[in-house]
């Protein structure tokens, strides 16, 4: 009974055995830190001295004495609701792109990836010389066509759609998900409504786009999450200037705790930012049964409708 018992043990264990070392990780290198940082955020916390409890101080000062707070949230608001549907359209419109029956269509879906798996640092470089004011390559494309560029990265009032365009250029990984779901629709279902004299338009928007909803809900969560979590690109690109007209909220946050050693601020910061993006993916969670169609939600219903009908 039991080396029954003892081999009953160890079936069960072996799978938990084999993912220990990502459970590890993640109350290492997730969970803890995560932790630590609400620990944190009601503390007065430098670098080089002790910590001092604070309550809900940080968050007090942050919300009726920091004016940068609210600048900073309202530019990084900004940001994504011009970037998260810009950014979409774009790896939308590749992702049907690379889905046409067409010569060297391969060398195009790596084209359009590369940039993707660019690091942030070669991206903000490649960016900083295309939309450079003096000899700039965007500039002089447009100097080309008798229009006079303006100085992106040193306009306040261009310095951000100047972010936002650089941002929109790692588009390869939405692009391959969009892909990869718009190739798994059978290709009879076009047939039928080719047949029926739908145009390219209509099957786009009649059977392509409300197949591909759950996969537009997924990247819409992600595009907003990664938005309001830019720091590289706005870092490297403009530093947040001018006249702080880029400082995002992740800049503000990354600052407060590096820049300024105010770790437990940047700490309710952090905090914040993970609040507000949780009431943002909720409310999309919240809409999405409006405009998300299910496969298997549908069938379910076509089978009640027969059953009725019998």
């Amino acid at each position: 009974m039991k080396i029954m018992k003892r081999k009953k043990f160890i079936r069960k264990a072996t799978p938990y055995f084999f993912i220990s070392p990502w459970i590890i990780g993640f109350l290492v290198f997730t969970i803890g830190p995560l932790i630590l940082s609400l620990i944190m955020s009601f503390f007065d916390w430098p670098l080089t001295t002790e910590p001092v409890f604070r309550g809900f101080g940080n968050y007090i000062e942050m919300f009726t004495k920091d004016a940068q707070f609210w600048k900073s949230l309202r530019i990084s608001l900004k940001y994504a609701a011009i970037f998260v549907p810009l950014n979409m359209g774009i790896a939308l419109f590749l992702a049907m792109l690379i889905t046409q029956p067409v010569r060297g269509v391969k060398v195009f879906r790596t084209i359009f990836y590369i940039p993707a798996v660019i690091s942030g640092v070669a991206v903000s470089i490649i960016w900083g010389w295309i939309l450079n004011g003096d000899y700039g390559a965007l500039n002089y494309l447009l100097s080309l066509i008798g229009i006079e560029g303006p100085r992106w990265l040193v306009d306040p009032a261009w310095a951000l759609f100047a972010v936002i365009l650089a941002s929109a250029f790692g588009v390869g990984t939405m692009m391959l998900i969009f892909y990869t779901n718009i190739k798994s629709i059978p290709i009879t279902v076009y047939e039928a409504a080719s047949l029926d004299g739908a145009s390219p338009a209509r099957q786009f928007f009649s059977i392509t786009l409300p197949i591909i909803t759950p996969t537009i809900l997924f990247n819409l969560i992600t595009s907003i999450i990664g938005s309001f979590q830019q720091v590289t690109l706005v870092m490297l690109l403009t530093g947040g200037g001018p006249l702080k007209s880029t400082y995002f909220y992740g800049l503000y946050t990354y600052n407060n705790a590096f820049k300024h050693h105010k770790l437990g601020y940047a700490s309710a910061n952090a905090w914040v930012m993970f609040i507000i993006i949780l009431i943002l993916t909720a409310l999309v969670f919240k809409s999405s049964s409006t405009w998300v169609f299910y496969e298997a939600e549908a069938k379910k219903e076509n089978k009640k409708r027969r059953g009725g009908k019998k």
